[in-house]
Order: structure tokens, then sequence, then C-alpha cells
């Protein structure tokens, strides 16, 4: 099939012109930025430009389920040309559309459910089948892996303990995306949202587990630890929240590391692989039913830090990178 995408021709504009390739805005199709702005840090990470620029997407695509797929590739190729001011996302839109109706409709999305939804198809169009799949029931993962589960997937245990017998029991869960709390403050920092996610909880009452030991339902406490940590792990800061029976937004302002974010506190067993440098973050300015999605992105070949405002692109200090509109944060490993 022949993708046909609308562009700007580049024209001379100091720091907001597509000097370099990945430095190219999208044209909001209404209402879109939701989209543009994941599209671009997703587009941004150094493993998977060099998964789609390289051409190794091809060889792993399955073509009856890839048409999101392809339009993702063809609009990551343009977009890292460097030839044009922005392009547009309609093609892809229009396919992913077909597949999630819900993002064929131009009104306001929520951006951490769209990234999910894309990770999940781009997953599905590239996972490797089961009879080529040595050793993935080592692995634990009964759906296939690809390079979005090489990339972004990593491993939670939830310890069990049953407040009657002390037995502990270990729950595994995978994630792409971890959904932190914020504290109820005006400013905090991202080691308290850790902090909260992993505390322990105690199930009581309706809330209750089934131990097997004591054939009953029991108290219990839980705790989760990282068993797994991925290449590239993705925060979800949680600021839309209910109160008295009304979503709100939280404008709590989180304090985020550029660097260094290590997350050995929180895993069963320490490897170097845990320490996190900052590499994207989509932004969320606004209410809830007025808000607008930006994303900042490290440049994985200059190592300047850039804001996608649509089809605007402007250079942008380190210092700036840090702001009260973070929404979700991608962090990938120092060790890769």
């Amino acid at each position: 099939m022949a993708w046909k995408w609308k562009y700007s021709h580049k024209e001379e504009m100091e720091d907001t012109s597509s000097r370099h390739p990945g430095l190219t805005g999208l044209q909001n199709l209404e209402n879109t930025c939701y989209m543009n702005a994941v599209l671009q840090c997703l587009c941004s990470l150094p493993q998977l430009v060099e998964y789609f620029l390289s051409g190794r997407w091809n060889t792993a695509l399955r073509t009856e389920i890839g048409e999101s797929a392809t339009a993702f590739g063809c609009l990551m190729s343009d977009m890292w040309l460097g030839d044009f001011d922005y392009v547009s996302p309609e093609a892809f839109h229009s396919v992913f559309g077909k597949q999630y109706p819900t993002f064929s409709r131009r009104t306001q999305h929520d951006a951490q459910e769209f990234l999910i939804c894309v990770l999940d198809e781009l997953h599905e169009a590239f996972k490797e089948s089961s009879r080529h799949r040595a050793g993935a029931e080592a692995r634990g993962s009964g759906s296939g892996t690809s390079i979005i589960t090489q990339l972004f997937e990593g491993q939670l245990s939830y310890g069990i303990t049953c407040l009657k017998c002390n037995t502990i029991t270990d729950r595994p869960e995978s994630f792409t995306v971890l959904s932190l709390p914020i504290p109820s403050r005006r400013v905090c920092s991202l080691q308290e949202c850790l902090d909260c996610f992993f505390q322990p909880d105690t199930l009581t009452r309706n809330n209750q587990i089934h131990c097997y030991w004591c054939g009953t339902n029991q108290d219990a406490t839980v705790k989760a630890t990282i068993t797994r940590a991925p290449q590239i792990i993705i925060f979800h800061l949680k600021r839309f929240a209910w109160q008295d029976k009304h979503r709100r937004k939280l404008s709590t302002t989180v304090d985020y590391p550029l660097q260094n974010l290590d997350l050995s506190p929180y895993s069963s067993t320490f490897s170097y692989n845990e320490v996190y440098s900052l590499c994207a973050v989509v932004n969320h300015a606004g209410d809830i039913d007025y808000g607008h999605y930006t994303a900042f992105c490290k440049h994985s070949t200059t190592k300047h830090w850039y804001s996608f405002d649509d089809v605007q692109v402007t250079k942008i200090s380190d210092s700036a990178v840090q702001t009260d509109t973070a929404y979700l944060l991608f962090y990938t490993c120092q060790g890769y």
C-alpha cells in the first residue's frame, strides 16, 4: 500500500526548523495533540528509532495485522528525514482508528491510554509466533516477544503475606507503564511517588485474600517489588483523580531527575541496569476539559532537549525540562 503524506517544505527559521533528522513537527488534525506528543516521544527513543530506520521491522512484521505498524514505520522514517518542518500523521491516525475506533473521533483523549494502545498494537504486529520462541515459557510471558516487550516490558512481584499464618505467596505481573500516585501536597519528588507505589498495603474487610493454608479469607499485606527492570521505563503520573464524585486534575509539581534515577530500592536484586536517564516527557497543560499536550524529547544525536508543540519544534535548556505539567516520563537505562 502506498502512503500519502502532507509536508511543509523547510523554511529558514532560527531554532525551529528541522536542521537535523528527528526534529520534525506533527500537524494537529483537530484535537490530536495527545497523539502528536506520544508519537514524538516514541519516535525519539534511540532503541526504537534504530529498529525502524535499520529496516529490521520489515522482517519481523506480521503483515496480516501490521497496517498500523506499517504506517508508524513510514511516519518514523519521514520524521527522521530532516527535510520538512512538519509532516501529517493523518495516515497513521486513519489506520489506527480502524483498530481503535475511540481514537478515530477527533476529540480530546488521554495520552496515557493512547500510549498503551499504540504499544499493544506494535507488539501484536511484531511478536514472534510460539514456534519461534525457544525459552519463552522460562521467560514467563504467554503473549510472545517483540521489540516492544524487549524494550518496555518489566516485571513486578507482589508479595502477599497472610496476617494469620504469615505465609507469603508471590504473584508476578508484567508491565509496560507504571501509574504512580501523587502525594497530596504542592511539591513532591518522583522518588516520593515511587515510595507511595511500592509501600506495603493492608488488605482487610472486602479486600481480604483467600489464604490457601488457612482455608478462609484473611487480612493480608501486599508489597510490590521490581523483579525485572525494562530497558525503557515509562511512568504515568496520576494527575487525574476523583474527589467527591468529580474528576479533577492535580497540579502538584513533581520534581524528577534528568539523570541517575536509581530504582534499586524497589528491586529484589540490584544491578547496574536499574539506573536511568530521562529521555522524553509528555506534558499536559490546562484542565481536564480544555487541556493541551506537548512533548519534550532529548535528541539521540545532538543530546540537546527540544520542545514539540504540534508543528512547532524549539530547542530548550536542560533546566526547562522540569515543569509542573509533566504527565508521562520516559526513562532509558544507562546500562544500555
